[in-house]
């Protein structure tokens, strides 16, 4: 193997072991897109995965499981959400190592991030299962559908150590390079739980009949199933992520790598409360205009979940090419991977916003009943709102950016002013006067607030000079783990082993 540069003194080849690539080097907005379909299709399947459920939920077991369900989804994705952002650190500390050829530190951080997880979804499962009762009992969930609702949180709960690790080893997958296995794995969960569903909710053949137990089971088996085969294919092929053997005593926490990981991992969870919270904050509004008023606007809602798709997956591949650049230290490249982004996210989301526009209600139609009065309303809703996220996946690509240094703050502040400084209040003060017209206006008001703050904040912000980890954790004074990358094309099928021979 020959280098056109010779490594950094104490540091293996740069090489990210078989199955990942680097996104260091190689045509940027080519390596964009392949790298973004998968992610893509992951938000795809998990969306469709959640309709397919909810559907065999409420033809097989009627209205109050689908109460059931409803009330402990909602704790469900507040507690994935909570271990988002830390995920997401760990994605940012992996790809900045592997940028920078710094094999040793991936390993440190998958280690550190290991054990983190596994103790975290332990207690969150045994103090979950314990406290499921009194949990939907403070939700006031409604009395017909508490036991069922306990029944089926109890089951999410046992599964907390399955989703948090196979989401933990996808987003580190993925911080590697490499976004196309996390995608088949991710293919294989959603089909299992989709093909077990009916099976175990009704008891068809020989499968036993659960009822809504058999819901929660079914998404606790895919999962359980698809870790375990990604744990064998991530070993059969030495990936760089996973820990051999004589690895194990990485596994104790590194307070240097756990610091950033709960630190910068926890405003980035922030965003994702501070949204859920919003949410509720608007759906409250337009509910008091009634139920035709909130079916549309829930059935908007459905049709806004598709337009995101691709800026949020070119968003993610964005923040993971740039992380792997700081690592490299390619700051010019950085630069490039942001334009490509903000250019394959307007034209996407453009080319898709067009032609909704242009075909009027027909999305609609999958959501919402045919001749339903509803169908006007939530048109009219999605006239006021669509333009507005080509500015808002736009805005997701420039924050993926940022947030590859290490700067998770900023983006948690804008978000804080766009929904909490100016959608609420905006809405709040204005409906007595423009009626429900304030509430869908307050949409393309809040994303222009904050794609002009994230826009002067990449332009004249100081998040270049942000890093992640303190010099002393890379293990080399005055240096954070930023190399220079060695030059190697055959970089995408060497192994660790290999590197460091």
């Amino acid at each position: 193997m020959t280098n056109s540069r010779a490594s950094r003194p104490g540091r293996p080849g740069r090489a990210p072991g078989a199955g990942h690539r680097h996104l260091t080097e190689g045509p940027i907005t080519r390596t964009l897109v392949t790298y973004s379909l998968p992610l893509l299709g992951a938000n795809v399947l998990q969306s469709l995965n959640g309709s397919v459920n909810q559907f065999w939920v409420a033809h097989l077991l009627g209205v109050t499981a689908i109460t059931a369900i409803g009330n402990a989804n909602l704790i469900m994705f507040l507690l994935l959400g909570a271990v988002f952002g830390v995920s997401m650190a760990a994605n940012i500390l992996v790809g900045q190592s592997v940028g920078a050829g710094d094999l040793p530190m991936v390993k440190r951080v998958m280690g550190t991030t290991t054990t983190f997880f596994v103790v975290l979804s332990v207690t969150l499962a045994l103090v979950g299962w314990a406290l499921s009762p009194t949990v939907l009992a403070i939700m006031q969930t409604p009395a017909a559908a508490r036991t069922e609702a306990i029944v089926y949180l109890r089951i999410v709960f046992i599964s907390m150590p399955f989703m948090y690790f196979f989401a933990f080893l996808q987003m580190a997958h993925r911080g590697a390079g490499d976004s196309k296995t996390p995608f088949y794995f991710m293919t294989l969960a959603v089909a299992l739980d989709i093909v077990l569903n009916p099976l175990l909710i009704a008891g068809i053949g020989p499968f036993p009949k659960l009822g809504i137990a058999g819901s929660a089971a079914s998404t606790l088996i895919g999962q359980g199933l698809s870790l375990v085969l990604l744990m064998v294919h991530l070993y059969r092929r030495h990936s760089l992520i996973v820990l051999r053997l004589d690895e194990l005593s990485l596994l104790k926490p590194d307070l240097r790598i756990l610091k950033p990981l709960i630190l910068r991992g926890l405003p980035m969870g922030a965003q994702m409360l501070l949204m859920s919270m919003a949410a509720i904050v608007m759906i409250g509004f337009v509910n008091s205009y009634g139920a035709v008023t909130a079916a549309a606007y829930v059935g908007a809602q459905q049709v806004w979940n598709y337009i995101q798709m691709p800026g949020m997956a070119i968003g993610a591949s964005v923040s993971s090419m740039a992380a792997q650049n700081v690592g490299a230290g390619l700051w010019d490249r950085v630069s490039k991977v942001a334009l490509a982004g903000l250019v394959v996210s307007v034209l996407v989301t453009g080319t898709i916003t067009v032609a909704i526009y242009l075909i009027g209600p027909l999305p609609l139609y999958l959501f919402l009943p045919l001749g339903s009065p509803t169908i006007p309303i939530a048109l009219h809703i999605n006239r006021i709102v669509l333009w507005s996220f080509v500015l808002f996946n736009a805005t997701f690509c420039l924050t993926g950016v940022v947030r590859a240094t290490g700067a998770v703050w900023a983006p948690l502040i804008f978000l804080f002013v766009s929904m909490w400084m100016m959608r609420i209040p905006f809405t709040a003060l204005l409906t007595s006067r423009f009626g429900a017209e304030a509430i869908w206006w307050s949409f393309p008001l809040g994303t222009i607030a904050s794609s002009i703050l994230s826009a002067l904040y990449y332009r004249f912000g100081g998040w270049r000079r942000i890093r992640m980890l303190e010099p002393e954790a890379s293990g080399e004074t005055g240096d954070v783990g930023l190399a220079a990358p060695v030059m190697d094309h055959d970089a995408e099928e060497l192994t660790p082993e290999r590197a460091e021979a």
